[in-house]
């Protein structure tokens, strides 16, 4: 219970915001927004928050599972289940197979191999328009139907994309409380270290890079079902930063940093349009200094705070704490 009573909150504050505002369409559209992010975002901590790895590219795998699921079940008629399925199959083949070069490298170096995946599969889903539909993107993608219930409406879309996420976050839980999530700590402190001690850290590494990119295909269906129409500006360099900068902006190796940095870069967008042509400017400057002064991310910051708090609201006052006989005799001696 202690150790998943973040879920648990987690979960009632899902749950609860579309009872709280069931006719309020901002909180039900931008929320399924935010919670396809935090699916993302989720993911991809697990290979550069916990595994330490960089990773520039990470649209990539979420618009090929978005076009695969938008190409087999409007080209091929297939059932959208079962396109979904297909994508998280051909995300795992391309994951496996571009880990291999990609993950000999470190640094920087992987930084930029990862951005020239991204590039080059943005590159294709603008080029072949014979089955891609190029600039213009894809439409009429069909919507999702689970056990006769079609997912037809906004608040439906919600609830389904609620329930991926938190499949999501407790999965991501269950593996850094395992033996996996402790190699995964291991190659990220000492890659020579965790050698030492046994840890396969090229097979470690290429799991989580596959299982990130699979968590990311599984998301990219999702968002092409729900907007029923895909375009390769979705899916571009841009918004593989936006990931990352959720990951960093809420704190990595923090599970809930990720889902609290992907809350707070989706929602904070949408309350600086007050500004109007400065809401970049405003933006920028918001993420520059929460990183100057809080590098260790927000929500570790944020919880470390309230941490300390609760530590000295618990702590007993000394002045207050009722003397032995013999605190009270040591007194006595003392004074005399």
């Amino acid at each position: 219970m202690k150790r998943l009573s973040g879920f648990y909150l987690y979960a009632a504050l899902v749950a609860l915001l579309p009872l709280f505002f069931p006719d309020n369409y901002f909180v039900i559209v931008v929320g399924a927004t935010v919670l396809l992010n935090v699916i993302l975002a989720v993911g991809l901590n697990l290979f550069i928050g916990y595994a330490g790895q960089i990773s520039l590219g990470h649209a990539a795998f979420f618009g090929i599972g978005a076009y695969s699921s938008a190409v087999f079940t409007t080209r091929f008629e297939l059932n959208p289940w079962l396109a979904m399925l297909i994508g998280l199959g051909l995300v795992y083949i391309i994951a496996n197979l571009v880990s291999r070069p990609i993950l000999k490298l470190k640094g920087h170096y992987l930084a930029m191999a990862t951005l020239g995946f991204g590039i080059i599969v943005n590159i294709i889903l603008v080029q072949e328009s014979s089955w891609s539909g190029g600039p213009d993107g894809l439409g009429d993608i069909p919507t999702l139907s689970l056990f006769g219930f079609v997912i037809d409406t906004d608040l439906r879309w919600y609830g389904l994309i609620a329930l991926f996420s938190l499949a999501v976050v407790l999965v991501s839980l269950n593996i850094i409380d395992s033996r996996a999530g402790r190699e995964l700590r291991a190659v990220h402190g000492s890659e020579f270290a965790a050698q030492m001690m046994g840890v396969d850290t090229v097979r470690t590494r290429t799991h989580v890079f596959v299982l990130s990119a699979m968590i990311a295909s599984l998301a990219g269906s999702l968002f092409a079902h729900q907007q029923a129409f895909v375009s390769p500006e979705s899916f571009g360099f841009v918004f593989s930063i936006e990931i990352v900068t959720m990951v960093v902006l809420g704190g990595m190796a923090s599970t809930f940093g990720a889902v609290f940095g992907a809350i707070v870069l989706t929602l904070l967008p949408e309350g600086l349009v007050v500004f109007e042509d400065y809401e970049m400017l405003v933006l920028g400057a918001i993420l520059m200094g929460g990183m100057i002064f809080m590098p260790q991310g927000l929500f570790v910051f944020i919880a470390q705070k309230l941490r300390m708090l609760f530590k000295r609201l618990r702590a007993p006052d000394p002045k207050k704490e009722p003397q032995t006989p013999l605190q009270g005799r040591k007194s006595l001696e003392c004074d005399s």
